[in-house]
């Protein structure tokens, strides 16, 4: 073969990878957002699938997947560490919760998973969830991830800038899911439910694990 087909030959041959890197499919784009209203009607009335897998980072820089957690009872809540109101309320009911259940609670894993991994670094999330329970782990990674995470289990969040606020805040669903042992949506707490509300609960729940 001569030099002149040899180069036509690489040529083409450069000419169909690029095709088909531009043919490779590109990622879906996100679906639209839901507004308060209509994830608290799916929530409530469990018109929709809730939860479902993750792999995000904690707050000591270690990647956790949702599979990480199995045998565990989980409690998960969505916030932020600059949460002034409903955030310190519930994490404190749920160590309460954990706290009152003794020894029971080695089988509980509380995980709170930020809205707001801009300012949220693992670093961050450490310093905060250590003022609530030595058992409570941090997590956030990529924005498109923790998207992904929140609309699994139906979270409402969206920035807001209250004019006495210099900085803008995040309006948020404040619901405290509950996933058994095999990863699966078993309920929610509602927002401001008692520590003590939450024991019984979860007493029920692993009175149905086999042992």
């Amino acid at each position: 073969m001569s030099k002149l087909l040899l180069a036509a030959a690489f040529a083409g041959g450069i000419a169909a990878a690029g095709g088909g890197w531009l043919l490779w499919p590109a990622e879906p784009p996100e679906p639209p957002e839901r507004s308060a209203a209509e994830l608290m009607d799916v929530v409530m009335w469990g018109k929709e699938p809730i939860g479902g897998p993750f792999s995000l980072v904690d707050h000591t820089g270690t990647r956790r997947t949702d599979a990480d957690f199995r045998g565990k009872l989980l409690l998960i809540y969505f916030g932020f560490t600059y949460c002034s109101d409903a955030c310190p309320i519930d994490l404190q009911s749920i160590a309460t919760a954990l706290d009152r259940l003794g020894a029971l609670s080695e089988a509980v894993q509380p995980l709170f998973i930020t809205l707001d991994p801009e300012k949220d670094t693992p670093e961050q999330l450490k310093s905060y969830v250590e003022q609530f329970h030595p058992r409570l782990i941090g997590l956030t990674g990529d924005p498109r991830e923790l998207r992904k995470v929140a609309r699994a289990y139906k979270v409402y969040a969206a920035k807001t800038a209250p004019a006495e606020r210099s900085d803008p805040n995040i309006d948020h669903s404040s619901l405290v899911y509950l996933v058994d042992v095999a990863g699966k949506y078993v309920g929610y707490f509602p927002p401001g439910t008692p520590g003590e509300r939450m024991v019984e609960v979860i007493r029920q729940q692993l009175a149905t694990v086999p042992r």
